[in-house]
């Protein structure tokens, strides 16, 4: 054991500041001015649970952005904003209708369905996105015993493959999934990258063209921490502040998941960190698109570019930037760019890529 003499117990920096990468958003730091925010709502007491001043200046701020009906229901990460949202939105024997590349589906350890409770019904799409005709491959069966009632419509906003859903597009699947008595819950871990590339309000595609509960993002977009329920329809959802503090999401010091929100929505900080993230990612696009033996796979509508090259050339450009395989076996890989990303960064790594496709 050590002798707790030797042992440094003031805080330091362990990391190179200067060390970028285009692995995921998840990878950046947090905005300076959601620091200062977190450090204005320090000092003093304030209710716990989520009756403090500043998640009660968070319902008035969001609905500025999602209509007088909007309650906010901040929680600490985006699995457990998508868990208590479908939990809310579904009976024990109801089912989920998503997308075979959803985030609820590929990326939460199966929480939906284990903590959840419920049954996912998948799609495959060639680009991410459902449509009516395709949420009808799964939207049959409500008086089959033997199969999960289809109850929800799951859509992200942007898409696990970057890609964007028009507000008509959302109306659609609205209106397809609420003629068939089912909800629509809109998983918007990047929404802000969304609002940005569409070029128009959140509304505009979320309670405006009826969707009913949304996941609303803050990691990605320049938060610490905390994201938030926000419940769209009252009336489709039951028992949320039950299920969030069932599901582990209750914080007792909301005040500082709160503040980041409202730092974030309050004024356009959302929009201008969103709005870099996709030029940084329509720059690395246009960088790499003219290099032989790269293929850009998806329009890059956000903040990522998915990409094909040679399997070998990817892992040794992983040994000067981090990033991720989408598909290993094809070769495909993500580069995701955030609020912080830089021209230079981007400029940095495709002459990287130029030299290692040219060894």
């Amino acid at each position: 054991m050590a002798d707790p003499a030797t042992v440094r117990t003031d805080a330091r920096r362990h990391h190179d500041p200067r060390v970028r990468g285009f692995a995921s958003d998840n990878y950046a730091g947090t905005h300076p001015e959601i620091l200062a925010a977190i450090a204005l709502a320090n000092g003093g007491h304030q209710i716990a649970y989520g009756e403090d001043e500043y998640t009660g200046h968070l319902q008035r701020v969001m609905h500025s952005h999602f209509g007088p009906t909007a309650e906010a229901f901040p929680v600490f990460n985006g699995t457990g904003a998508n868990v208590v949202s479908l939990q809310a939105m579904t009976d024990r024997w109801g089912a989920v209708i998503c997308a075979e590349s959803a985030h609820i589906n590929v990326d939460e350890g199966g929480a939906p369905e284990r903590v959840g409770g419920l049954k996912l019904l998948t799609v495959p799409t060639p680009d991410g996105k459902l449509t009516p005709e395709l949420i009808d491959r799964q939207a049959y069966g409500w008086d089959d015993e033997h199969r999960a009632m289809p109850q929800v419509v799951s859509i992200t906003q942007n898409t696990e493959l970057g890609t964007v859903y028009t507000p008509d597009e959302i109306r659609a699947i609205c209106d397809h999934a609420h003629g068939h008595g089912m909800k629509v819950h809109l998983d918007g871990a990047r929404i802000a990258n969304a609002a940005a590339s569409l070029d128009v309000p959140m509304r505009t595609f979320t309670n405006t063209v009826g969707v009913d509960v949304l996941s609303f993002g803050g990691t990605k977009n320049g938060a610490i921490f905390g994201e938030a329920v926000v419940v769209l329809d009252p009336d489709a959802v039951r028992a949320m502040k039950h299920l969030r503090k069932l599901s582990m999401q209750l914080a007792s010091k909301m005040r500082f998941v709160s503040v980041q929100l409202e730092a974030l929505l309050a004024g356009d900080l959302w929009l201008r960190n969103a709005r870099h993230a996709n030029a940084m990612a329509q720059r690395l696009a246009e960088g790499v698109r003219g290099v032989d033996g790269v293929e850009i796979l998806h329009p890059v509508q956000a903040n990522a570019v998915f990409a094909r090259l040679p399997h070998e050339v990817s892992e040794r450009l992983q040994q000067r930037f981090r990033f991720y395989f989408w598909d290993e076996a094809a070769g495909d890989v993500r580069w995701m760019c955030a609020f912080d990303t830089t021209e230079e960064d981007v400029d940095a790594f495709v002459l990287a890529l130029k030299e290692e496709m040219a060894r």
